[in-house]
């Protein structure tokens, strides 16, 4: 049997996340087996456990992948936005992203339902706020250089922003009929207007 080669080993990790963050996604953590997962991709258990120690390994994996790639879309949407003549413009195109990627099912099933349950309630939260603080940090720190956030309460309105934007992803996830991420985005703009 030949040896596999580094690049072969990266792809099928690749392709294991890939397809593990659509199972999670589809059908949730609970209802996705380690079987269905190597099923789907014609490999062995002992392969998957050699790019993963752990069914919850993965899965941390993929949702940090799901965050990141969220984040990452945040940001440089962001950055397209600013604007000389209105200085929320960057701050409202990301959150824009955020309430857009809330409103995905798999977003909402690996990152609301799922990552409170797997990670537990303090390591999702910890993990959340480490990954999505940075961003509404930055925002509102570009907020206060514009006299628009008073320097001693950009930290504190950053958790809070970041904890309505979070609001909003688990309202979305409870009433999609009546709360819509237009809605949430519209209200939320308003919220941030308001600041001082």
């Amino acid at each position: 049997m030949a040896k596999r080669s580094k690049a072969d080993a990266e792809k099928t990790r690749a392709r294991l996340i890939e397809v593990a963050m659509h199972l999670f996604g589809t059908r949730g953590y609970a209802d996705t087996s380690i079987a269905d997962i190597c099923d789907e991709l014609d490999i062995t258990k002992g392969a998957l456990f050699h790019h993963f120690k752990t069914k919850e390994a993965l899965f941390r994996e993929v949702w940090t992948r799901l965050q990141v790639e969220m984040d990452t879309e945040a940001r440089q949407k962001a950055i397209a936005a600013r604007s000389l003549t209105d200085p929320y413009a960057a701050f409202m195109a990301g959150s824009r992203t955020y309430l857009k990627y809330v409103a995905r099912q798999d977003f909402q099933q690996i990152v609301l339902v799922d990552g409170p349950a797997v990670l537990g309630q303090k390591g999702w939260y910890e993990s959340d706020h480490d990954l999505g603080i940075q961003n509404v940090r930055a925002g509102v720190r570009y907020l206060s250089k514009k006299g628009l956030v008073a320097p001693e309460n950009v930290e504190p309105m950053a958790v809070l922003l970041q904890s309505a934007l979070n609001g909003a992803g688990f309202a979305l996830l409870q009433d999609p009929d009546t709360a819509t991420a237009e809605r949430f985005y519209s209200a939320f703009e308003t919220l941030v207007k308001s600041l001082r």
